[in-house]
């Protein structure tokens, strides 16, 4: 099949660096720069997570230094209070805010009851504020990834293993229900493809039940897995069958590596696409799906691709469909694409931005991997780098 290529005009264009980094102050957007150039160098982020995690290991006093690099430009704050200022500049600019709780806690009952209190907070903040379109969830964080996997595999559980598997019920519609009594929208993340599966399950169940008048349970899916874009078409029909409202988060994914590693290890088929073109191209053709299937499918577009972006933009036009259409987000990681992100939102379209947040110890593993995925995506760290660059040349500014 070629590659989709829709003929109108482009509506929306990413080079305005004025308008990405117009919160931004000269001082901010040298310190940007500067983390972006030492992250455009992958021996550089290499030896700094690893002595990251050695001297939080010696415990040694470097988290002030997390705290005013990495975690300053990634994440909003310790808690949820703390990222008022940061939801209060991103609707200064038309942005919502999705507050992500990134704690990856101990896999134990306490932590998960923990974790699941903690996300009812940020759907009762999402709920009391204009600017925080959608909560969100991983199921990791509220149940056992081991349990998932044998569920996953139709293993027999054992009779503690069937009440922890009903407590992780009782959770994922805790968290869902409150949602929906709220009015707010709730995304369920994707993980990877040996507990994807269980997850799927339990967000289809959630969809039945709280998506009767609009979507309000969203599922993710990971269009670098080869067999998705057939399974979010099938996702659709049994919705429209079932009589409820599909909402869909697309994205491509975020554990290649992982899930090629041990696809090989246990020499099985890999579920990834084998070539990024094979992914752009399924992207692309499940944006077309949801738009031509508008209204009976809610969409948030979860990429940092440009031109994904522009297509969207661009079938929105051909379609007819407004740039502000509440069932069409756009959603970008806070401290990267803000040349995405404030231009769409200038545009007129519906965006928000990721914000992390949780004590330092414990958001750390999100943080490397930032740095990681910035220096592992192709071009991204140096894309992110040379547009900060523009900015401050733009401004009349050095870069020290």
């Amino acid at each position: 099949m070629a590659y989709p290529s829709p003929k109108d005009e482009i509506p929306v264009f990413f080079e305005d660096t004025s308008v990405a980094f117009a919160s931004k102050s000269d001082a901010k957007l040298r310190k940007t720069y500067w983390l972006f150039s030492l992250m455009n160098q992958a021996r550089v982020v290499n030896l700094g997570t690893f002595f990251i995690k050695l001297a939080l290991k010696l415990h040694l006093p470097i988290k002030n230094v997390i705290r005013l690099t990495i975690f300053e430009q990634f994440c909003g704050g310790e808690t949820i209070r703390d990222c008022d200022p940061t939801i209060s500049l991103l609707g200064q600019s038309g942005i919502g805010t999705i507050l992500d709780y990134s704690v990856e806690g101990e896999d134990n009952e306490a932590s998960f009851d923990a974790t699941t209190n903690e996300i009812l907070k940020t759907i009762d903040k999402a709920a009391s504020s204009k600017t925080i379109p959608f909560s969100v969830f991983k199921v990791t964080g509220v149940a056992s990834a081991d349990l998932l996997e044998k569920i996953q595999r139709n293993e027999e559980l054992t009779g503690d293993e069937e009440v922890s598997y009903t407590r992780i019920q009782e959770r994922v519609e805790t968290l869902c229900k409150h949602a929906h009594d709220k009015n707010v929208r709730i995304f369920v993340d994707a993980e990877e493809s040996w507990i994807q599966g269980i997850i799927d399950d339990l967000t289809y169940q959630m969809m039945q039940k709280f998506n009767r008048e609009k979507a309000i349970v969203y599922n993710t899916y990971q269009l670098y897995r080869h067999e998705t874009l057939e399974a979010f078409k099938t996702a659709y029909l049994t919705a429209r069958q079932r009589g409820y409202f599909l909402g869909g988060k697309l994205v491509r994914g975020a554990y290649m590596e992982k899930e090629r590693l041990r696809a090989r290890e246990n020499e099985y088929f890999n579920p990834i696409h084998v070539s990024k073109e094979a992914t752009d191209q399924d992207y692309n053709l499940a944006i077309d799906f949801s738009l031509e299937h508008i209204e009976h499918i809610s969409i948030c577009l979860g990429t940092h691709n440009e031109y994904s972006s522009q297509y969207c933009a661009a079938k929105m036009k051909k379609l007819g469909l407004s740039r502000n259409d509440d069932r069409i987000w756009f959603a970008q990681l806070l401290g990267m694409s803000d040349n995405i992100s404030f231009n769409l939102a200038k545009a007129g379209y519906n965006v928000a931005k990721y914000v992390p947040y949780g004590p330092i110890d414990a958001v750390l593993p999100y943080l490397i991997r930032r740095a990681e995925e910035n220096t592992s995506i192709a071009g991204q760290s140096s894309r992110e780098y040379l547009l900060v660059k523009s900015e401050l040349k733009r401004r009349g500014i050095g870069s020290l």
